[in-house]
């Protein structure tokens, strides 16, 4: 026998994902959808196919081109597309005297299309229809005898079920005849037209089988989830392939992915849905695997990536429970243990900026390979101006009264760097305790930068907003912990820890205004207080030669700010 994949779709209901990539070549578990139903189509006897093309069928091309299959695979561009039956006669040199092999491309599906042909050749009617029952979608009448009787709900009687066309189907060649030649013709109007004329479409319905077609985001993200869930289960722990998965949201942060504990048994795991790619450019899903894989090498306690699919953005991933370091500390009354699990927190941070420079490859860095000037004027420094005090506070500025300011905290920053790994954003809902260790997480944005940076994130985070003294005494720890390890100049790297205080406190400001505001997620602004006070304790360190203008704009707003609050 002959196929045709049917794969000349503008995958319309899949914008914007489908601008740089054809439906046909979204993976699954690691195989494009096309690449599947060739297989399918093969083991099922199939001795050549062919695909049409219309929407990026350069890429369809390409990839059929690149590939070794055991049997011929051709394409035949259509320059318009001609719909399914159009498609059909368009290609009609191709087939022989046999009945044919017709699939749509964007389904996922463990049907057996060697018991469909079979089906076909035991009957003699025209046409076979596979069917299925998937209730959201069901306009297929299907008689008590198993013949096909229409095609949308007023079809169906007393008499009749309804069943989902799969886009599985098998013809016999003289059906070609009763297609019009060089134009647009669909399946379902041949179909239309074979009743009429008295001939019969047999319905092909099996049993215990699993099939989705993957035509809208959500339907592709549930495909990659029910295919790769189990996988990821039996990867992890060996016995959990053939059970019910459970899948529950729970609370993220301020980013705009999705998470999920996933349960199976007795056993549990965490899904980091990140969303389907847009872009070919590397996008955050892609550091944090690669960044993950990375660290996990390096033996630092952050989750074990047990399976992940960079296109559907879908991560499986080790669940490290619920307990945050911020719910510890809120919950320990003892500043000795807060100060002692500080220690330990800060001796693991510097024990990641060490190894996990390492071998570290700053393309994995989906923003910035490192932590720059640039980073610290547009992403921290305006990010403050624009998105906090113009955004969230509404109050008019002119970045330019604060350039030379902006350009002074930056240049001291890098010139008092320590380098290393650099998480970017080492605070308490990102460092995760579990049987008594530490673990860290959220680590998609690291990049190659100063240590000082992630330390004065964990101890300005205004999330438990440690006392200022023990933020003294635990800068100074970390200090007098390196310079046991490595030659540095301790006061030097304390003035960068200033300095990044500063830069850390700026962007923490400009995210609580963006999150706030734009994003509307409220329960940040509880914080903007802790934040501002945090910021205006850090600038009177320099007293007010440095940042004059700065320190006066965030005592003005640190002074209306309770109204605000008041009112927000």
């Amino acid at each position: 026998m002959k196929a045709m994949i049917l794969a000349a779709g503008l995958g319309t209901r899949l914008l914007p994902f489908t601008q740089t990539t054809p439906k046909p070549l979204f993976p699954i578990a690691g195989r494009c959808v096309l690449e599947t139903i060739i297989d399918a189509l093969q083991k099922a006897g199939c001795e050549s196919i062919i695909v049409n093309t219309h929407h990026l069928a350069h890429k369809i091309q390409a990839f059929i081109s690149e590939n070794e299959f055991t049997i011929p695979v051709y394409t035949r561009y259509e320059p318009e597309i001609l719909g399914t039956a159009g498609a059909i006669r368009n290609v009609e040199r191709f087939w022989d005297h046999r009945p044919f092999f017709v699939v749509n491309s964007d389904i996922v599906t463990d049907i057996d299309f060697g018991a469909v042909y079979r089906f076909h050749l035991s009957h003699p009617d025209p046409v076979t229809m596979v069917l299925y029952d998937y209730a959201e979608i069901n306009t297929v009448a299907v008689n008590g005898c198993g013949f096909v009787v229409g095609f949308d709900t007023s079809a169906a009687g007393d008499s009749t079920v309804k069943r989902t066309f799969t886009g599985i189907q098998v013809l016999d060649p003289k059906v070609l005849g009763l297609i019009p030649r060089g134009r647009y013709s669909s399946s379902i109007d041949l179909y239309r037209k074979l009743i009429l004329k008295g001939d019969k479409i047999r319905a092909f319905l099996p049993k215990n089988c699993t099939w989705m077609d993957i035509g809208t985001p959500e339907r592709y993200r549930d495909a990659v989830f029910y295919r790769m869930a189990p996988m990821a289960f039996e990867k992890a722990f060996n016995d959990c392939g053939e059970k019910e998965i459970h899948r529950q949201v729970i609370q993220g942060d301020g980013s705009d992915r999705t998470w999920y504990r996933l349960t199976s048994g007795k056993h549990a795991m965490v899904l980091a849905d990140h969303g389907i790619r847009k872009q070919a450019a590397p996008t955050e899903v892609d550091s944090f695997i690669a960044i993950g894989r990375h660290l996990r090498t390096k033996g630092l306690p952050v989750p074990d990536i047990y399976l992940s699919d960079a296109f559907s953005g879908q991560v499986f991933l080790e669940d490290l429970g619920d307990r945050h370091l911020q719910t510890e500390v809120k919950q320990t009354k003892s500043l000795f243990k807060i100060e002692k699990l500080y220690k330990k927190i800060i001796d693991l941070l510097l024990k990641m900026s060490s190894e996990g420079i390492k071998q570290f490859n700053p393309a994995w860095a989906y923003q910035t390979p490192e932590y720059d000037r640039k980073v610290i004027v547009e992403k921290e420094c305006r990010y403050f101006l624009e998105a906090f005090v113009k955004g969230y506070i509404k109050r008019s500025v002119n970045y330019d009264d604060f350039a030379d300011e902006f350009e002074y905290l930056a240049k001291n920053t890098l010139q008092h760097q320590l380098s290393g790994f650099m998480h970017r954003d080492f605070q308490s809902r990102n460092i995760m305790l579990k049987q008594n260790r530490i673990y860290v997480i959220d680590f998609q944005a690291a990049r190659i930068g100063p240590v000082q940076y992630d330390l004065a994130s964990l101890l300005i985070d205004p999330y438990v907003a440690l006392p200022a003294a023990l933020q003294k005494r635990l800068a100074r720890y970390c200090s007098e912990k390196i310079s046991s390890e490595i030659k540095i100049e301790k006061e030097s790297f304390l003035m960068g820890y200033r300095f990044c205080r500063i830069a850390r406190n700026l962007q923490i400001l400009g995210a609580f205004g963006y999150l706030t505001q734009v994003k509307k997620k409220r329960y940040f602004e509880a914080y903007i207080p802790k934040a501002l006070n945090t910021l205006l304790t850090s600038l009177k360190t320099f007293g007010t030669v440095m940042f004059p203008n700065l320190m006066a704009l965030v005592e003005t707003i640190s002074q209306a700010y309770p109204k605000k609050g008041d009112t927000g």
